[in-house]
């Protein structure tokens, strides 16, 4: 018995004495093939990182291999000729363990001694009031030959101007500022730009005009910069911008008409132009966007004709808001064509006339708002259609607009629309479907008749009293007859 015990646990022993031997040298072959960082590199990481989030930071105690496996969040490296190097950084609580910023800071010298950056970004890292910080102008050159992708998201304690030497990172490819404090004006070095296919500066306080370079952009696809303070008119150059699927120019004070040149941009899926001061009426370049999907020209005084374009040349369209525009004439029935459309707004404007019943049965239609205009008649929709919509149809504040008075006992009425009035019947028009009903109009008493009197006007059934009269008088004779009968009996 003790002989298998031992034999037991020897055997037990040895395989433990295996398993440790296989991890270990596995632990040593990945020590083995990790591969090393430049101290230079390494150090100017941690520097970079301390300058943002405080000097308590301690990077070589709390991540002595930060591309190895002691990774920080936030940070990526790439193996370059058997070395480490860092390639992107994400500053600001993106995640739980993200690198958060301090109250106070700033940029360090450090962060551009990486030279492999390939992407850098700051999300509401900048936010005290009682710290505000500028974006440094010189040392982006150093940046130039590897900076792909640049961000500043949500940091309102950044304020100043956008730094022109911006354009000279020749391979930068994305550039977004949103919601900071920037201010000033659009550096003209922007254009300079080639490889960009998204520039996004919205919702700074941007002053001036749009910048004509930018019209060199030409492998632009998304150029967004509303909400900001930008005037003047549009650029011309803009109609350059052959590649562009998405420009949002929406919240400033840009005038002037709205240029032919767009016609150029085919391949545009959004054109957000609402809430400037655009006039002149409506152009006819936008019927031939025929890629776009939404079409927001809302709260401008563009005024002109709706009735001018052929609606139905647009086939791609999901969204269509041209509210407070001060627009006229009637609503186009080849709206009825896009098939595509859910949101149709033609609300606050001078449209007249009747409303197109076709529009109702739109397949992907989920919202329509006519409402604020002077359009006129009777609504031709389906109790479905009213159903389906609810008050996500809109058509409230037109004076002459009814619907029909069956409607109000459905619970599905219009908000908002009177129900229309019944037409008054004539007299002669009653007494003739009487007359014509009864048969009493050519004198026969016909027995199997039976005359309808209509219960709503019974003050003119004077043929239905006549034929009253004369049959209770049949009836006294005969009782008459019978009274006789029996007393001469």
């Amino acid at each position: 018995m003790m002989k298998v015990f031992a034999s037991s646990m020897f055997f037990i022993l040895l395989c433990i004495l295996h398993m440790s031997f296989s991890c270990s040298g596995q632990a040593a072959a990945s020590i083995s093939i990790a591969a090393p960082m430049e101290k230079a590199e390494q150090e100017a990481l941690y520097s970079t990182i301390q300058s943002f989030v405080g000097k308590w930071w301690n990077g070589s105690d709390l991540y002595p291999d930060p591309c190895g496996w002691t990774p920080i969040q936030g940070v990526s490296c790439d193996l370059s000729n058997g070395l480490w190097y860092v390639t992107s950084l994400d500053i600001g609580p993106v995640h739980d363990n993200s690198l958060n910023c301090a109250p106070n800071a700033d940029f360090g010298p450090h962060l551009f001694a990486l030279k492999h950056l390939k992407s850098l970004s700051f999300f509401n890292c900048f936010v005290s009031p009682h710290h505000l910080l500028t974006i440094p102008t010189d040392k982006w050159e150093s940046l130039a030959d590897s900076l792909e992708s640049l961000e500043f998201r949500s940091n309102p304690g950044l304020v100043g101007q956008i730094p022109a030497t911006f354009g000279g990172l020749k391979n930068l490819q994305s550039l977004v500022l949103i919601q900071n404090g920037l201010s000033s004006k659009i550096p003209t070095d922007i254009g300079n730009l080639s490889n960009l296919k998204r520039l996004v500066l919205s919702q700074n306080q941007i002053t001036g005009k749009i910048p004509d370079g930018l019209g060199s952009l030409s492998g632009l696809l998304i150029l967004d910069l509303s909400r900001n303070l930008l005037s003047g008119p549009l650029p011309h150059t803009l109609g350059k911008l052959t590649s562009l699927l998405k420009l949002d120019l929406s919240s400033n004070q840009l005038a002037g008409s709205i240029q032919g040149e767009l016609r150029n941009l085919k391949n545009l899926t959004l054109l957000d132009l609402s809430r400037n001061r655009f006039s002149g009426g409506l152009t006819k370049s936008f019927q031939e966007m025929s890629s776009v999907e939404e079409l927001v020209l809302s709260n401008n005084p563009v005024g002109g004709d709706i009735m001018s374009l052929n609606w139905q040349n647009l086939k791609c369209l999901l969204v269509l808001d041209m509210s407070n525009m001060s627009l006229t004439g009637g609503i186009p029935d080849s709206i009825a064509e896009l098939k595509r459309l859910r949101f149709l707004g033609l609300n606050d404007n001078n449209l007249a006339g009747d409303i197109p019943p076709r529009i109702g049965a739109l397949p992907n239609i989920s919202a329509i708002y006519l409402n604020g205009n002077y359009l006129t008649g009777e609504l031709k929709f389906s109790e479905l259609f009213y159903g389906k919509m609810g008050r996500r149809f809109g058509a409230w504040n037109n004076t002459n607009l009814c619907y029909p008075i069956e409607l109000k006992s459905t619970g599905h009425a219009p908000y908002g629309v009177k129900p229309c009035q019944q037409e008054a019947t004539t007299l002669h028009e009653n007494i003739s479907d009487l007359d014509e009903k009864s048969n009493l109009g050519k004198g026969d008493l016909n027995h199997d008749s039976h005359p309808m009197v209509s219960l709503a006007f019974p003050s003119f059934a004077s043929n239905g009293l006549c034929l009253c009269y004369i049959f209770l008088c049949e009836l006294f004779m005969i009782a008459l007859d019978f009274s006789l009968a029996r007393f001469s009996w």
